[in-house]
């Protein structure tokens, strides 16, 4: 199975805005799914949960009364300690009898507010949570090969000097990147979208084939610059670490072709990655993974 580094960016983006926002509920995307599938039945289900919640509230406090009482009959020391105790434990439980109608209400309304706070936050989320479920799917399915590739997610750099684009006139500063794959073939960049039929369309999105040949440029000159010719080298000389471009397309995919970038579906992904042919060893390839990985934690 791959070795995988690092988590995925969207889901972490995702829980940070959802701790902020005080929501602990949801530990994973696929909770996040389930919240969504499931919204008009919680919803239904309040009134009911709600009253169960609430008598089961005041069961405890009259457990607890009891169970007060009967210490307090024990010897003078406890008499005197639970006297105080049984007192506040049986005002509680008569304002709770007496009110009961009126807190349930409260209570009642107070969920249903909380539901839609939740259910608002989740909603203004919908492109983080769509880019998370793509990422989780690539990551899902790079699984499957076999332990001779590496996976960094949210793999990201920063130059000083920047790069400089001749070409593009760019001075590439950073770089971030969904996916970085090494393997015996070499290096894949994979940029994830989740994209429906009118994003793929809207002209007003940035084009994920230009980010990507961007980021390819800046890693490609990085990792073989003259600064790195003691990274990959043997009699022969420096050894070029070659790098290719992916765009997944977990949805609905263009029906156009690109240079230099190759846009594929999650059923092709794994199929394109294997045909390329091996040029490193396992030792040269783990030799990749961990300059680059050490690379983020030591970036600056």
């Amino acid at each position: 199975m791959t070795i995988i580094s690092g988590k995925i960016e969207p889901i972490k983006r995702l829980k940070e805005t959802l701790h902020s926002r005080g929501i602990y509920q949801f530990s994973s995307i696929r909770d996040v799914n389930s919240f969504i599938k499931q919204y008009d039945s919680i919803k239904q289900s309040i009134p009911e949960t709600t009253k169960n919640s609430f008598d089961y509230q005041i069961e405890d406090v009259k457990l607890a009364l009891d169970n007060a009482i009967k210490l307090r009959e024990k010897n003078i020391l406890t008499k005197f300690f639970y006297y105080y105790r049984t007192r506040k434990l049986r005002r509680n439980h008569a304002v709770l009898i007496k009110n009961y109608n009126f807190i349930l209400s409260e209570k009642t309304s107070e969920s249903y507010k909380n539901l839609e706070f939740i259910k608002e936050t989740v909603d203004g989320l919908y492109s983080t949570i769509a880019g998370a479920i793509g990422e989780n799917a690539v990551v899902r399915e790079l699984k499957k090969l076999s332990d001779q590739y590496y996976l960094i997610n949210d793999f990201s750099l920063k130059f000083n000097p920047p790069i400089y684009n001749k070409r593009e006139n760019d001075r590439i500063y950073s770089i971030q990147i969904d996916h970085l794959l090494v393997c015996p073939s070499g290096i894949f960049i994979l940029e994830t979208k989740n994209w429906s039929s009118k994003s793929v369309e809207n002209i007003d999105l940035r084009s994920p084939v230009e980010q990507i040949k961007r980021a390819s440029f800046a890693l490609f000159v990085y990792l073989n610059s003259n600064k790195k010719k003691g990274l990959l080298s043997n009699h022969w000389g420096s050894k070029t670490i070659p790098i290719k471009n992916i765009i997944v397309m977990t949805n609905k995919s263009p029906v156009n072709d690109f240079h230099h970038v190759k846009v594929l579906s999650l059923s092709e992904l794994n199929h394109y990655i294997q045909y390329f042919e091996e040029i490193f060893d396992d030792a040269e390839t783990k030799v990749i993974f961990t300059y680059l990985n050490n690379k983020i934690s030591s970036n600056t």
